[in-house]
């Protein structure tokens, strides 16, 4: 086959053998496609949310009545991205942090983090092809990035970059 750019090999981005629906808190980001300022816009280092912003904002929120084993620790919607802390609570008295062997099913676990991101996402997207004038436009960059979060130090600083992430904005 020739090298076609429209086709090419993705390497995985995930921990291979991970449990992502297991008990731990991950650090979510999540881009429009192009990087596109679609939810609104930062105004003296507070954000501003446009239609197309409430609708994600209300998806969001919605995630944890959605999934009851999660909590959403943090978020933050940025014009063309959003910044999160889930914690998947897989029914364990403590955070796990470790790894486990998966289902061979070859698709994502129930309740696993790839699956409520998806979730998230296809929900914004159908409100939004709802909306008469909404110009059928992309949403969404493909995948998604995330970070498992390991301890406290880690948890501290990820929720200090969300809060600040507005503020932080003009400065790029």
């Amino acid at each position: 086959m020739k090298n076609d750019p429209e086709f090419q090999h993705r390497r995985p981005i995930r921990l291979q053998g991970y449990d992502y629906s297991s008990g731990d808190m991950f650090f979510v980001t999540i881009n429009t496609k192009d990087h596109v300022c679609l939810f609104g816009e930062i105004i003296s280092g507070e954000m501003y949310l446009n239609a197309v912003g409430k609708i994600v904002l209300y998806e969001w929120e919605r995630l944890e009545f959605r999934f009851p084993q999660i909590q959403i620790i943090a978020f933050v919607i940025m014009p063309n991205h959003i910044h999160g802390i889930i914690l998947i609570n897989d029914g364990s008295a403590e955070v796990n942090h470790g790894l486990r062997v998966t289902s061979g099913r070859g698709g994502p676990t129930r309740g696993s983090l790839g699956v409520i991101v998806g979730q998230f996402k296809s929900r914004v997207t159908k409100r939004l092809l709802s909306q008469p004038d909404w110009s059928k436009t992309p949403v969404w960059q493909r995948n998604y990035y995330e970070h498992i979060i390991r301890n406290q130090d880690e948890l501290e600083r990820i929720y200090q970059y969300i809060q600040a992430n507005p503020i932080n904005w003009e400065e790029k």
